[in-house]
């Protein structure tokens, strides 16, 4: 899918003054948040007015500034977009600005470069590679009026009669002797059908200048379907000790594929910085002529000198996998208009979790096609249905499912489905190379077990960084059995599940991948299981004890120039209410590429495993090319020597529990409980799209092992 978006703005470092002083509540109208009060309609026309006067009274002519700003693309994928956004391209620009009463503007592009981190044919349009003048004009239009067009300033004539004003909190901003007061003027549209602005403005009472603006858009005011939210931050300083002019600026542009519900997102995030002004200096009328964005001519362009990489010159809340004032900006946009005026209408759609979604390959399936169908009905309810049908098993798989959605990001949701269960901790493969190998070669590195259940699950907002969830259902649990035949080679068999009913409740939590600690990146996701078996097993009579299962895994990034260190961790464990046997699918399972690299695909079945990855990426020569309009492959992959560890518990079994012609196995060969080592090497293809992996198992069972996958950063849409 190709998104095509455009995008404003890029990071300022810190603003000259700060917020000190923390919410003093104007009065208790304030406190209640009145609409069109005296004391909000009042502030709101003294404003409003001093904009149409254009600041002629302050005694500013003109000024000539310089802006600095990133304009970063990133995509964001996987089912319900847990998946933290992955930068793809960066872009870097240094501006001449200049204005003039009565509104001239002009703005000269001097320095220009970007980098890519993966293929794309991404363009922006001209009003995204500037600033915004004077806190937009009486109408409002961003993307060249492709995006939004013809949208009233609340603080314009129209905008006094098309919105609503409550006056809330008030702040004391700047230091020392320069502390003012600025008061928080909420707004939002009498009719939120129509294309409006909706969020809040800052104002200095004394002069009635703007000094901050927070706002996003009603779903009317946006001409592409595709645009999810477009949320605007501007925000002023006290210049000269006499004018509010421009300080930062940060806008933030979501868009999805139109055609089908797919987990593709694009992400445009800009930011900028504006400085170095000089006031009054009689600039010319002729600097105005043509257009108010131009560039400078290449040569001029290749002459400015930047200092070091791009991407090295990303501040850290750039590189961010969330912008928290463009978060706080659009949870405030949620809570002041009905959740309809934002939300993007749709049809009943084709959808997909993945590609494997719509066709895999496995040794139960054969051959296995599907897809599904979603329908939003507003008020953040949606329903979606998804089937698979395997041409070997000749079974259909799916599920359906209906959940409803806050604006504070939390939801719920009730689900029936009948389809596989992965054992695995981790995936060790992508589901579409497994695929591809399982067809050709008859290594299917998925260990599936077919449940029905129904149930519900509650998702929560963030809470200290971690997206909590709570799965409740009860589920029907039974074994399958090997029904495909590959190309060449022969399939293992499938795992020996016990045949039952059983209640399960799963806590977990998620931390999506982002800055943490001395410039660290980390990941970590966290579960707790309960699972309750109802009766015995149909055919072998046996019962099973209540399990209560754990299991961690955390991942840690750091840079250190263009080398990096990354390491991964997991623990799980489980354990039983009684002597029982633990049912297979409840054990600990280690061994292929990603949980224990040089031995077998689930070489290791345990109570309990913890395992441990260690590797440095040190830059390394490729041979480049051209892309054409997708830009050009770089002269630069990566060679990533690492040590890796696996700490097995006992019982430990090789894994013999397995099902062979209908009928459950169990010889297994024991191997001992300890430490099993492995040393390997990696070598990363430019924008980290594909990885080759060569490993040697040090241990007992150790062998070589070769394998080569597309980056992690991809398997949630493959």
């Amino acid at each position: 899918m190709r998104l095509f978006l455009a995008a404003r703005g890029s990071h300022a470092a810190a603003c000259w003054l700060s917020i000190v002083v923390g919410l003093v509540r104007a009065g208790s109208t304030a406190g209640a948040q009145v609409w069109n009060d005296p004391r909000s309609l009042a502030l709101a026309r003294t404003a409003t007015q001093r904009r149409a006067e254009q600041l002629a009274d302050t005694g500013l002519t003109d000024y000539r500034a310089s802006a600095h700003g990133y304009v970063t693309f990133l995509a964001q994928l996987g089912e319900g977009f847990r998946t933290p956004p992955k930068v793809i391209k960066a872009d870097e620009l240094e501006l001449e600005v200049y204005w003039r009463t009565p509104n001239l503007s002009k703005q000269r592009i001097i320095g220009r470069r970007d980098t890519l981190l993966l293929p794309t044919d991404i363009a922006y349009h001209r009003d995204h590679l500037g600033i915004v003048q004077n806190n937009f004009p009486d109408i409002i239009r961003l993307g060249e009026g492709d995006e939004v067009r013809d949208v009233p300033h609340p603080l314009s004539p129209r905008g006094l009669a098309d919105y609503d004003f409550a006056l809330t909190d008030s702040f004391s901003i700047g230091a020392a002797n320069q502390r003012i007061r600025v008061y928080e003027l909420k707004v939002r549209p009498k009719d939120d059908r129509q294309p409006r602005v909706v969020g809040a403005v800052y104002i200095d009472p004394s002069g009635g200048q703007v000094v901050r603006m927070n706002f996003g858009f009603t779903r009317a005011a946006f001409l592409d379907d595709a645009l999810e939210q477009l949320t605007v931050v501007l925000e002023n300083r006290l210049v000269a000790g006499r004018f509010w002019l421009p300080s930062e600026q940060r806008i933030e542009i979501e868009r999805t594929g139109s055609w089908m519900d797919y987990p593709v997102r694009g992400i445009i995030r800009g930011r900028w910085e504006i400085g170095d002004y000089q006031i009054n200096t009689s600039v010319s009328p002729a600097v105005f002529a043509g257009q108010e964005i131009v560039q400078a001519p290449p040569a001029e362009l290749k002459r400015y000198k930047w200092t070091g990489q791009v991407l090295d010159s990303l501040p850290p809340d750039v590189r961010a996998v969330e912008e928290p004032d463009i978060q706080r900006v659009q949870a405030e946009v949620h809570a002041l208009v009905r959740g309809q005026a934002l939300a993007r209408a749709r049809k009943a759609t084709l959808a997909a979790r993945n590609l494997s979604d719509m066709v895999r390959v496995d040794r139960v399936e054969g051959l296995a096609v599907g897809g599904g169908v979603s329908k939003a009905f507003g008020g953040g309810v949606s329903a979606n249905v998804r089937a698979r049908y395997g041409v070997d098993d000749r079974l259909v798989k799916g599920a359906v499912g209906l959940t409803a959605s806050s604006g504070s990001g939390a939801s719920t949701r009730v689900f029936a489905s009948r389809d596989f269960r992965d054992v695995g901790d981790v995936a060790e493969r992508s589901t579409s190379l497994n695929s591809i190998a399982a067809q050709e070669f008859g290594s299917d590195y998925t260990d599936p077990y077919l449940v029905r259940a129904v149930g519900a699950s509650l998702e929560g907002g963030p809470i200290l960084g971690f997206s909590p969830r709570f799965t409740a259902s009860y589920e029907w649990q039974s074994a399958l059995a090997v029904r495909a035949r590959p190309v060449t080679g022969t399939y293992e068999p499938t795992i020996a599940t016990n045949d039952r009913h059983a209640s399960r409740w799963l806590l977990e939590a998620n931390r999506a991948p982002g800055l943490w600690l001395a410039g660290t990146e980390l990941g970590v996701h966290a579960e707790a299981r309960v699972r309750r078996p109802y009766q015995p097993d149909a055919v072998n009579a046996l019962r099973e004890a209540t399990t209560v299962r754990g299991a961690l895994s955390a991942e840690i990034e750091r840079p250190f120039g263009d080398q990096r260190l990354v390491t991964a961790t997991t623990i799980a464990g489980v354990v039983a209410g009684s002597s029982a046997p633990l049912p297979s699918q409840e054990l600990v399972y280690v061994g292929g590429p990603r949980s224990l690299p040089g031995y077998a695909y689930h070489a290791f079945a345990s109570s309990f495993a913890a395992t441990e990855h260690v590797e440095w990426q040190i830059p390394a020569p490729f041979v480049p090319f051209s892309l054409g309009r997708f830009g050009r492959v770089p002269a630069r992959g990566a060679i990533a020597p690492y040590v890796h560890a696996a700490v097995i518990g006992a019982p430990v079994a090789s894994c013999e529990r397995r099902v062979v012609a209908n009928s459950a196995t169990s010889s297994c060969s024991s191997l001992d409980a300890g430490v099993y080592p492995s040393l390997g090497a990696a070598y990363v293809f430019p924008f980290d799209v594909i990885r080759i992996d060569v490993a040697r198992g040090l241990g007992r069972a150790g062998r070589w092992t070769f394998n080569v996958d597309v980056s992690r950063d991809f398997w949630s849409i493959l």
